[in-house]
């Protein structure tokens, strides 16, 4: 049992332990030091994750290779972005408490899980260990109406997702013999192909994660939890899990059911078209940013999903680099959204940017950066991101997908230009309050990857094609 492969998830699992006691013991506030302990762990877990060997352990559950490398880094660097954020706003919202960056650390050694699974079981227990954590967070701002809303009604429907992903691999173990993946494709590729018991199970696990990604039509929850929940728990749910829950569905579908790619397929193709009409024409009409940014979510998995509907090398990889772009893009949005304080009071409405570009120029700035990028205006990063999946929907002649994902972007530049046009030509507002250090840090790598992406692009795309190809064997 070669156990060495799982010391990332040993050591921020040890280290939230320690945490733990180290916030529990002392009669002062620990909050800081405890985040700053979480923080130097993911820190740690991400060196030991590049440095990992390929290889399975624990009787072949639980796999280290390419694929999982490179989602565990970019789960690794949401989850740390998610704290820097959490630190100032918290303290200021009045929940600064030192459970915050524990429960953080626990979501995220059940996303490191996920995306190592390979056996049904293995990827449950990631998959609980993450959402047990969500929801608890969801509802941090215990005292807030909102925020304990948010944190039902993710829990309730969290709930049935992980019935119809039991029932799911309870049908598939009990038609294929195996929750293992390998020993899954082994059955379904075998002479008598797949029973109808395997394909109706593969259909409720698929459901069961593409509520975890907020696809259409299992989108309902996004946009009341992602309003109702404190903005950095809303940032935060919007990167990693988001990056771990679309790896996790690239892994079950090119690995155990990769011979039923002619059964997907078309799931898939439904689940991206209405994911991207869906995100894009809901986000017209929002007034609060964290609602628009919850349907805009909806809409960038959409165009992910595209390249998974491919089910080819190229669209792997596509879906890869789309979720590292949109991490990176999301960080930077919502550091501009936990920056929104006046005067001591959080504000979430797009007319309180009102006159930015004058009060704030560098902030503006950044968020014209963010905003021409998640449009998909070159030469920003948000452009290569979009590009990559609709060459591959083009490629293989998805001509649908490609025609609805250009002509829905066109629809969502709106959305994100009068973001703009209200920083720059409406009446000032008044200036927001300083940003503290940790937000502009965020704030200044996510906008000069943006910017300086389509220079240096060559090192993510090679990373992503390795890892597409580790997990095609």
């Amino acid at each position: 049992m070669n156990w060495t492969l799982a010391l990332p998830e040993i050591l921020l699992a040890a280290a939230g332990l320690v945490l733990l006691l180290a916030g529990v013991i002392p009669k002062r506030d620990t909050t800081f030091p405890v985040t700053m302990g979480a923080l130097g762990a993911l820190l740690v877990a991400a060196v030991m994750v590049m440095a990992a060997p390929d290889g399975m352990a624990f009787a072949n559950q639980f796999v280290s290779d390419g694929f999982s490398r490179f989602a565990k880094v970019l789960i690794l660097l949401g989850a740390a972005s998610g704290l820097m954020l959490a630190l100032d706003w918290n303290e200021k919202q009045g929940i600064a408490r030192f459970e915050f960056p524990i429960l953080v650390l626990f979501s995220t050694i059940g996303m490191l899980v996920m995306v190592s699974a390979a056996d049904l079981i293995t990827l449950y227990m990631g998959l609980e260990l993450l959402s047990l954590s969500l929801y608890v967070i969801a509802a941090f701002d215990r005292d807030n109406a909102r925020s304990a809303e948010a944190g039902l009604k993710y829990f309730v429907l969290g709930a049935l997702a992980s019935g119809l992903y039991l029932y799911g691999a309870s049908l598939t173990y009990g038609f294929s013999g195996s929750t293992n993946f390998a020993a899954i494709g082994t059955a379904v590729s075998s002479e008598g192909g797949a029973s109808m018991g395997v394909m109706v199970g593969m259909t409720f696990v698929v459901a069961a994660l593409a509520f975890k990604i907020s696809a259409v039509p299992f989108h309902m929850w996004t946009p009341d939890v992602y309003e109702g929940a404190p903005t950095p728990v809303t940032a935060f749910f919007a990167s990693a899990p988001k990056v771990a829950a679309v790896a996790l569905l690239v892994r079950v579908l090119a690995d155990p059911f990769a011979e039923l790619a002619a059964h997907w397929q078309g799931v898939i193709w439904l689940a991206s078209l209405g994911s991207m009409l869906l995100g894009s024409f809901a986000a017209l009409r929002q007034n609060n940013i964290k609602r628009l940014m919850a349907y805009s979510s909806i809409g960038h998995v959409g165009y992910a999903l595209m390249g998974l509907a491919v089910a080819t090398d190229t669209g792997l990889r596509g879906v890869m680099l789309y979720m590292t772009i949109y991490l990176v893009m999301n960080a930077g949005v919502f550091a501009v959204l936990v920056s929104m304080r006046r005067q001591g009071r959080s504000l979430e409405r797009v007319e309180d940017l009102a006159g930015l570009g004058r009060t704030d120029p560098a902030m503006a700035i950044a968020m014209v950066v963010f905003m021409f990028s998640m449009a998909g205006i070159p030469p920003l990063a948000g452009f290569f991101s979009k590009l990559y999946v609709f060459l591959a929907a083009v490629q293989e002649g998805f001509w649908v997908l490609a025609t609805v994902g250009v002509l829905t972007s066109v629809v969502g530049a709106y959305y994100y230009l009068r973001i703009i046009k209200v920083m720059y030509f409406d009446t000032p507002a008044g200036a927001l309050d300083p940003r503290p250090a940790a937000v502009s840090m965020v704030l200044a790598a996510s906008g000069l990857f943006n910017v300086l992406f389509f220079l240096f692009p060559a090192p993510i795309v090679a990373a992503a094609t390795a890892a597409v190809a580790a997990l095609a064997g």
